[in-house]
């Protein structure tokens, strides 16, 4: 049986001299589907701005706000209750035959395709190679989480926003970020279709309810093989109770929290904090 999980997610912008114009998306309104129900869910900001909400190319639910007095400090806040559910079973029914297909690849392209942050790389296509042999599509998805979770340490501040699968594997280190491009590497040289998703995790299984805990921002991915189902190669765990899924996209560039552009000083980041609370 899932859970009931409050998450309040906290994030902006400092700017050195006045920003006279900004104009900002946000991500961070978690999808309602089969698996996740969203009770209730809503964006501030300080300044109040108004905006409005609609779904990208990925079924994404972005809201779109822009400033248009002086301001030195953009402040967002998302509030969202969530209903999660217990873990999905991996989808069996696709064979390696159906994969390479023309109607699977026509079908999927995007997921398929390499991107600036999921790039090719010989080597890591040879272990791909050996991590699908002998082994259903489903089953070599797990491989490929497990071989990244095998070979990467988790450490924050070895890696940035905008390094890439490759990059991230020669140093060895990465964040959540790191991991599920590393997989969706692997996974698009195997020919599976592969999309990275954005949400949270509630860091404990042993959380008591009416319990806050700082939690955070999280990514893991998603593979195609007869359906879609999600696995979080980061903890080496299936996406359960404890994941609030955001967004989906073919990598990080498609589902950033906060973006935007303006005319003004230079910008700094604020403290980016998550309060999840488990609420049943």
């Amino acid at each position: 049986m899932g859970w009931r999980i409050r998450v309040v997610h906290e994030t902006g912008y400092r700017y050195a001299a006045p920003v006279h114009e900004s104009y900002n998306e946000v991500r961070l309104t978690p999808r309602s589907d089969n698996r996740q129900n969203v009770i209730v869910s809503r964006v501030e900001t300080v300044p109040p701005t108004r905006s409005y909400r609609y779904a990208d190319y990925w079924g994404t639910t972005v809201t779109a706000f822009d400033l248009h007095a002086p301001h030195t400090e953009l402040a967002v806040t998302a509030t969202s209750v969530v209903e999660t559910a217990d873990a999905v079973a991996p989808a069996r029914s696709a064979t390696w035959e159906e994969l390479a297909g023309e109607p699977v690849r026509d079908r999927f392209t995007e997921t398929l395709e390499f991107t600036d942050y999921v790039v090719r790389n010989r080597d890591l296509g040879r272990a791909a190679k050996a991590l699908k042999r002998g082994k259903d599509p489903a089953d070599a998805v797990l491989a490929a989480c497990r071989w990244v979770r095998e070979h990467l340490t988790y450490q924050a501040g070895t890696t940035g926003v905008h390094t890439n699968a490759v990059e991230a594997w020669e140093t060895r280190k990465g964040v959540c970020q790191d991991f599920a491009h590393l997989t969706l590497l692997l996974l698009r040289e195997m020919g599976i279709p592969a999309r990275y998703v954005s949400g949270y995790l509630l860091p404990r299984a042993e959380t008591e309810v009416r319990q806050t805990v700082t939690g955070e921002s999280h990514a893991w991915i998603e593979a195609w093989t007869g359906g879609w189902w999600g696995y979080d190669p980061t903890n080496d765990i299936e996406i359960a109770h404890r994941h609030v899924w955001v967004a989906v996209g073919r990598d990080y560039s498609d589902v950033p929290p906060l973006k935007g552009i303006y005319s003004g000083g230079t910008a700094a980041a604020l403290d980016v904090t998550v309060d999840m609370t488990r609420l049943a």
